[in-house]
């Protein structure tokens, strides 16, 4: 696994693409503050850069890093959620502003993958987690499924994991600042 996050960490450094497992779905990365990088996401998924994307960070702390105000709610789905869930907070920061939603949101997840939360720990940083597919195609559930113009536009395809099979994407909740919850995806 060390040989894979080095691998992985060199093309996120120089703002290139991967392609990696994570606790859901095999997903395309980049670095989320590289508008760069979130851009040729974009370019290589045919998808309108006005839908946001998915951000994963290694931990609640990391979190602090990029939204302003975290609501104690948040808390409270991390330790009752089984499933992994991913929840759109308000006033995101420290994010390339091509990631951020129109309404000034930012949708991340704190995976529960070693994979995952090393390379996010030791790339110290939030990273790009979108599925790998073209937009409008079926989410692919296996590394097998995953179309051949995704496997040759990324820089780096992590071999990890080849062989797992994933059901779904995660769970999406949205919680605003002013206390209003919303389920998004389930």
């Amino acid at each position: 696994m060390n040989t894979e996050i080095k691998n992985a960490l060199t093309v996120l450094k120089a703002g290139g693409l991967i392609l990696y497992p994570t606790d859901t779905v095999w997903g395309i990365g980049c670095d989320a503050s590289n508008p760069e990088a979130v851009k040729k996401i974009f370019q290589l998924k045919k998808r309108e850069d006005s839908k946001a994307l998915i951000c994963l960070v290694a931990d609640d702390r990391m979190l602090n890093k990029y939204v302003k105000k975290i609501p104690e709610a948040a808390f409270s789905i991390f330790d009752i959620h089984e499933e992994p869930v991913t929840i759109i907070y308000d006033e995101p920061q420290n994010l390339a502003q091509n990631l951020i939603a129109e309404d000034n949101t930012i949708a991340i997840r704190i995976p529960d993958d070693e994979f995952c939360f090393q390379l996010m720990r030791r790339f110290n940083g939030a990273i790009v987690s979108t599925s790998a597919n073209v937009s409008g195609y079926p989410t692919p559930k296996s590394f097998k499924e995953i179309a051949p113009d995704i496997l040759k536009g990324v820089d780096y395809v992590v071999n990890l994991h080849h062989e797992k099979k994933n059901t779904k994407p995660s769970s999406i909740i949205k919680l605003s600042n002013n206390g209003i919850v919303k389920v998004i995806r389930e």
